[in-house]
């Protein structure tokens, strides 16, 4: 660890490490889990803390309601996006990393949350509110924050940085005696980027982590975290000093505690993001698989899965201790970076045309060329993957498809709420903010919910209720533990996705129509069973309906 230090800090790597020390000793009483392991019950949901909404009382409260009510025991982990004080970006523009926002609740009411479901926590790291308590002491000059954010000569040649966004990259403000500062500030104006070069900043950012620990966190969502070390004349992406700080954070969390899961957030192509697994033992426990949302979208779109099996196929990880978090929406939009070397970039902007037809929008960054390029689809999913002419069972069909791809993949499934409630495209938000993530990022009322989940002839309940099916078979089968071995078959019809998931003697063969034909296949094995329905099935010739799939068990 002193040796990593010094890489990073010089000569103030010994201050580092004592104050390491000191909060390991500050910290030394959190407890870990019991759990052993991840396993095949563990079940994510991607929520707001104001999701869901019940008039006069405090939205965690109401979150938890639905947790108990419509998730538990299927979904046995809740990911809180960030439930901190904040001015901007819904969440991510933090004041306070140590406080609840009191529009949301408070610290008892996230602890009242994790009596029974696990809480994964946002670890928004690389910036914070141009109106925090640390980046105003940073204007005053203050002792121990000099070096809190980082000011450049606007002269400097910072052509080679990655910019997720079209915006300037550096932001005018003033200290307290009237001199301008040119602050770093990758996503927005109000998000002004901390500076990992200062040791003070590593030291305070580690107290977050273990904050959080100690708060009931068991999974950390390391946000945005392949900008975090700031190089001029590089990509600042990836760069090895980020690396190194996660490690090193990693490290001094498994000294104190056991079983927290650090998680990766890379919206990167695909060789970039799983680099976060570091040798499989030193870095994160799980990475966000970016690629999985896009290339289901894309082999719904062709009816084709030849891309989806080649990419598959070539997933390997370096460790038997780390693997993807699995997901298909989120809070974000569909990102298209993780497609690049795996489909045409034609063929990438054929999804871009078609979130336009969908009733969705596309958002670009800056190149280094000066050119812009799409960055992301901004729509919801199921509407992305269906449009407004189709009828109900169609959409439900291409949505459970893809979901139900996702649940079968190696890794930690993690479920977006809008797409566990069936939601569509929330054009009104986009039209109110002119924020284009907002589309899928709607506030329900949990009694108006309640209603349409209950109601059979509702989109709601007809997607709830697959998804729930699927998910009570999904956990309660060894062969889809996350760590568990998984191989992607090839046949001779590119419409047919297939992966077969074994534990010891325990073999199931899930098989996917991507197409809107019928589709047949020589049966795998004399005699299964569907899981999903309970038929047996000992025909020679399986058939498989068009955007349907089946879990086959060997008897």
């Amino acid at each position: 660890m002193l040796n990593r230090l010094q890489g990073l800090y010089g000569d103030r790597a010994e201050w580092v490490y004592a104050n390491i020390e000191r909060l390991a000793e500050k910290y030394k009483s959190i407890t870990g889990y019991s759990e052993e392991s991840l396993c095949e019950r563990d079940v994510i949901l991607i929520t707001y803390g104001d999701n869901v909404q019940k008039q006069g009382q405090p939205h965690l409260q109401t979150l938890k309601e639905f947790v108990d009510k419509y998730c538990l025991p299927e979904i046995n982990s809740t990911h809180i996006l960030p439930f901190f004080p904040y001015t901007s970006d819904d969440g991510f523009s933090l004041t306070d990393y140590f406080a609840v926002n009191p529009e949301l609740g408070t610290w008892d009411d996230i602890s009242s949350l994790s009596e029974h479901s696990n809480l994964m926590f946002d670890i928004v790291i690389n910036h914070m509110s141009k109106s925090s308590e640390w980046f105003q002491s940073f204007l005053a000059g203050e002792e121990g924050f000099q070096d809190f954010f980082i000011s450049v000569d606007p002269k400097t040649d910072l052509s080679k940085v990655f910019r997720p966004r079209t915006l300037p990259l550096l932001t005018l403000f003033k200290d307290k005696n009237g001199c301008e500062k040119h602050i770093w500030t990758t996503f927005s104006e109000d998000q002004v980027d901390l500076n990992f070069t200062s040791p003070e900043v590593f030291i305070a950012i580690l107290e977050v982590l273990l904050f959080y620990v100690s708060r009931g966190a068991r999974f950390l969502r390391l946000d945005a975290i392949a900008l975090l070390w700031k190089k001029p004349g590089t990509t600042c992406l990836h760069l090895t000093e980020t690396h190194d700080v996660i490690k090193l954070y990693r490290k001094v969390v498994e000294s104190l505690t056991a079983n927290i899961v650090l998680i990766t957030e890379t919206n990167v192509p695909h060789k970039e993001n799983i680099s976060y697994f570091g040798n499989g033992y030193d870095e994160a426990h799980m990475v966000y698989n970016f690629t999985l949302p896009p290339l289901l979208v894309y082999s719904v779109m062709e009816g084709n899965t030849s891309a989806l099996t080649k990419w598959a196929q070539s997933l390997k990880l370096p460790g038997d201790k780390v693997c993807f978090f699995n997901f298909t929406a989120s809070h974000d939009g569909v990102g298209l970076g993780p497609l690049q070397n795996i489909i045409p970039d034609d063929e990438i902007a054929k999804l871009a045309v078609r979130a336009g037809q969908h009733g969705g929008y596309v958002s670009y960054k800056n190149n280094e060329d000066g050119s812009q390029s799409p960055y992301e689809l901004n729509c919801n999913y199921m509407d992305l993957l269906s449009d407004g002419s189709e009828d109900d069972e169609t959409r439900v069909k291409k949505m459970m498809l893809t979901q139900a791809v996702m649940l079968t993949m190696p890794g930690v499934p993690g479920i977006y709420f809008h797409s566990l409630a069936g939601s569509g495209n929330y054009n009104e938000g986009v039209t109110e903010s002119g924020i284009k993530r907002r589309i899928n990022r709607e506030k329900l009322s949990i009694e108006d919910l309640a209603k349409e989940v209950a109601d059979s002839g509702n989109l709601r309940h007809k997607v709830y209720t697959s998804y729930k099916q699927l998910l009570t078979v999904r956990t309660n089968e060894k062969a889809f533990n996350p760590f568990g071995c998984a191989e992607y078959l090839n046949i001779d019809d590119d419409r047919i996705f297939i992966i077969k998931r074994q534990y010891i003697k325990e073999t199931i063969y899930a098989i996917y129509n991507f197409s809107d034909h019928l589709a047949q296949m020589n049966s795998l094995a004399p005699n299964v069973y569907d899981l999903l329905s309970g038929k047996e099935l000992a025909e020679n010739i399986w058939l498989i309906e068009p955007y349907c799939f089946y879990w086959y068990k060997i008897k």
